[in-house]
């Protein structure tokens, strides 16, 4: 037992539990900044321990019947064959080059995880009005099911690759061009990364890319922390969590760009994204100061009597 990885494990398991995403995002990077392992290795761990965690998520989500399951199925259906060919294509790549491939590998985890900040931070910040204009529910035309294979196959292509994007992207794409409400997406963005985690988990199980011990050590955190995400979804505001993600994100990605040889000092691993976090916090309060107030009806005044 490894009390680190249980912690992260954990504190992972309830962002997954808030907003849907977190856990390739940031567990890959810290299995490689903090307990160093081997980037093919840390990929193949994160997708199969993901699967059962969002399984767990997924089974909350439809118990409470906020899973679009019509756009779940057309999604997987470019997903998951788009994961086995990125699982593959990483295979065939470390088998080519070795230990040599470790420094692109970490190249392609730090821009999935700055693509990956920059759209949820996004997403927080310029999105507040979209999300209240979703739908409930996605009606599958041949337009919107040619949509959901293509940007399935993107998307699960990269987390194959990368095992980044399970979450945020797929969740991005739910909004932007599915628009889904907001209780939908995050239902329908669990249940769908379950399905993809296990195809790309498995296919990484019989290429001899999981740490059982490591994965089991992630569990003992994680499906406790899935569990207190979701009861603490209503205490939470989103409003402050999102963007906080979206900056540690940030520093994850720039933290692993600088083990993909580039160098980068600890000043600007911490710097940037708190530099990014303390403009955001003003632009809110910027924006909350010029959001219009309410004014309450006037109430009607009774008429005397005698008129």
């Amino acid at each position: 037992m490894d009390p680190l990885v249980i912690v992260f494990g954990l504190g992972v398991g309830v962002l997954i539990g808030l907003t849907g995403i977190g856990g390739g995002s940031l567990m890959t990077p810290l299995l490689l900044l903090f307990v160093g392992t081997p980037p093919v290795t840390a990929i193949g761990t994160d997708l199969a321990y993901g699967a059962v965690t969002k399984t767990f998520g997924g089974w909350h989500h439809i118990k409470h019947k906020t899973v679009d399951f019509g756009l779940t199925w057309w999604m997987a259906a470019g997903s998951a064959p788009a994961s086995l060919v990125g699982v593959w294509t990483v295979q065939q790549l470390h088998n080519s080059y070795g230990e040599s491939f470790d420094d692109t590998l970490l190249l392609w985890v730090a821009i999935a995880l700055l693509i990956t900040s920059v759209a949820t931070l996004g997403r927080a910040l310029f999105m507040p009005k979209a999300v209240a204009a979703e739908q409930d529910t996605v009606e599958m035309t041949r337009v919107r099911k040619a949509q959901a294979v293509i940007i399935g196959a993107v998307l699960g292509f990269v987390l194959g690759l990368t095992s980044v994007g399970s979450g945020a992207l797929i969740g991005l794409a739910l909004i932007l061009v599915f628009q889904l409400t907001p209780h939908r997406v995050v239902g329908t963005d669990v249940f769908h990364a379950a399905i993809l985690l296990w195809v790309a988990g498995l296919a990484n199980w019989f290429a001899g890319n999981v740490d059982v011990a490591l994965m089991l050590n992630i569990l003992v955190g994680s499906l406790p922390g899935v569990w207190i995400g979701t009861h603490l979804v209503t205490r939470v505001p989103a409003r402050a969590l999102r963007p906080t993600l979206g900056c540690v994100l940030m520093a994850a990605g720039i933290g692993v760009l600088s083990k993909s040889g580039v160098t980068i000092g600890p000043a600007v691993i911490l710097g940037v994204p708190t530099v990014v976090g303390v403009a955001i916090w003003l632009f809110e309060r910027v924006r909350i100061r010029r959001a219009p107030i309410a004014v309450a009806p006037a109430r009607p005044v009774a008429m005397d009597a005698e008129r």
